[in-house]
């Protein structure tokens, strides 16, 4: 899936990244996997066909990706990525065995055909090895190899960050997906069963039961997909299943739990259908009817692979039972269900094109919980929610990135960027208009990668307001704006500092209880307010008391 034109976006992000982030020193192999290059940039990867072989006793993959792809520009020269210990056996196009040279774990393929404007072609990558396993997961990328509690195995994956490529050869960039996708497991021992992205296509049975026969499940993803939405499952896993009637219709929701946890899942997984009518409601139609919803358990906490989240969150409420927001109000939903589902619609049908952008899924998504608790217990209960999460914030470094060579912002794109969201809601009043903000942006950018600043544009526009230094205060500085004020018999006195330049965001108060909104800036400015004042704690900025002095 392409989006914009790349040289000028190119130039966008580099000029963005040098200007607003933390300057680092960066590797060639950053560079490498961070940009779009020109070997990258001249074709559109339009499907995928990943066929993979686990062998579980040696903790070995093999297998081969069929990559189709539109020729964009005349060139010959093609990069992919495939990261060691796995390595490339060969190439083939046409029949014939091409040439290629790796640079770190990146793979310049020397195409013989003529690739001509227009073309649809093909080739298949073949590979083998045995892949980095994960130390953390899902913090860190690689497989997981497990055993369940009845010493069956559990084999998962997890590349988020880390980049796909540790498992499987492809174009290892966020900003062009395949429009669809089909993943082939074989696994040994057929009383197992494999579970991946979109719907079951065919169950192939080989041989007798335990190692000496195997099975073969095909997956196919009919919608595009970002490259860490790509996961394989295997395991001892049952099945059961629903139907949810939402927006678009009926939504297939398959769940696949490890067999002792059969009556448990059937049980908390009731939270699943909660959670499509409150992010339906808010964010429009849940963007993969064709593909279903799934969720499927794993040995860690979750992740947002696309139609087929992982969950691993023990089957209680909270996060590891635990609530992040200190407030209550954290224990009233399974965090891993809404928080990962969350990213069906924010970082798999809205993709950000460079990873410096990530807020894009993680903010959004974090402010999600708020979001699913003010549909289900109110409006108070998001805002006691959101509040009690930026203890959380640590303010370390901006929360944009380093554009172009594959560098994440802070980790207060979560919780941070949760109050952004919030903040922004308190300047637009109308919540009819905040829901068709966040409906739009999901129909507007539907299955499409972007950037940070088309989204800034689109809220700017949409709010009508110019959120320019909005923006650049707290995405791109570690600045918390400070209103400053002086209460006397005359009223109050109150200026913003610790502001970046034109940053005059208005925010509410309330006098006697009364609602009130002031205009803040960089200079003093005098309201003739007698009587008691109290501040709303739903705008993410400090207030200090000065003295008159």
């Amino acid at each position: 899936m392409h989006s914009i034109k790349y040289i000028s976006l190119i130039l966008f992000l580099s000029i963005s990244g040098l200007y607003y982030c933390q300057q680092k020193e960066f590797t060639h192999q950053d560079t490498l996997r961070g940009t779009i290059t020109p070997e990258r940039a001249w074709w559109d990867v339009t499907y995928y066909h990943l066929s993979v072989d686990v062998d579980i006793k040696k903790q070995s993959l093999s297998g081969s990706n069929l990559i189709q792809y539109k020729v964009l520009e005349a060139h010959q020269t093609l990069q992919i990525e495939l990261q060691q210990p796995l390595k490339i056996t060969k190439i083939i196009q046409n029949k014939s065995e091409l040439k290629f040279k790796q640079d770190g774990y990146s793979y310049f393929i020397q195409l013989e055909q003529k690739q001509n404007i227009g073309d649809i072609n093909e080739l298949t990558i073949y590979y083998e090895g045995k892949p980095q396993e994960s130390k953390n997961p899902p913090w860190s990328g690689g497989l997981t190899w497990k055993k369940d509690s009845n010493g069956k195995p559990w084999v998962v994956t997890t590349c988020q960050g880390d980049g796909a490529s540790l498992w499987w050869p492809n174009k290892d960039h966020a900003y062009d997906e395949p429009d669809s996708m089909r993943t082939t497991i074989t696994h040994p021992n057929k009383n197992l069963f494999a579970v991946s992205n979109g719907k079951l296509e065919e169950v192939t049975l080989v041989g007798h039961g335990g190692y000496n026969g195997s099975k073969t499940s095909t997956w196919f993803v009919s919608n595009p997909i970002n490259n860490y939405g790509v996961n394989m499952n295997i395991g001892d896993y049952v099945h059961f299943s629903e139907k949810y009637k939402g927006l678009n219709g009926d939504l297939a929701c398959d769940y696949y739990v490890l067999r002792d946890n059969l009556e448990k899942a059937k049980k908390q997984f009731k939270e699943v259908p909660r959670m499509l009518e409150a992010f339906e409601y808010w964010f429009g139609p849940y963007p993969f009817y064709e593909d279903s919803y799934k969720l499927v358990e794993v040995p860690y906490a979750g992740m947002e692979h696309q139609s087929s989240v992982t969950y691993g969150n023990g089957f209680k409420n909270g996060y590891l039972g635990r609530d992040v927001s200190g407030t209550g109000w954290g224990m009233k939903f399974d965090f891993i269900i809404v928080h990962e589902s969350g990213h069906e619609w924010f970082a798999n049908n809205i993709t950000h094109i460079d990873v410096a952008d990530m807020w894009i899924h993680e903010g959004f998504t974090s402010y999600s919980e708020s979001l699913f608790l003010d549909y289900h217990f109110g409006t108070e209960a998001c805002n006691e929610y959101v509040q009690g999460i930026r203890k959380n914030i640590m303010n370390d470094k901006p929360i944009i990135g380093t554009y172009n060579v594959h560098q994440e912002g802070s980790g207060d794109m979560y919780y941070k960027g949760s109050n952004i969201l919030h903040t922004l809601r308190q300047l637009i009043e109308d919540d009819d208009l905040w829901r068709s903000i966040l409906t739009g942006l999901n129909k507007k950018f539907y299955h499409q990668t972007i950037t940070s600043k088309q989204v800034e544009d689109y809220l700017s526009k949409k709010t009508e307001k110019d959120l320019s230094a909005f923006f650049n205060q707290y995405l791109r500085t570690i600045k918390i704006p400070a209103l400053e004020y002086i209460k006397n018999d005359e009223g109050i006195q109150f200026r913003y500092v610790n502001i970046v330049e034109d940053f005059d965001m208005p925010i509410r108060i309330f006098v006697n209880e009364k609602e009130k909104w002031i205009f803040p800036n960089s200079e003093w400015k005098t309201e003739n307010t007698l009587g008691s004042i109290k501040f709303d704690s739903n705008f993410y900025i400090e207030y200090k008391k000065v003295s008159e002095d």
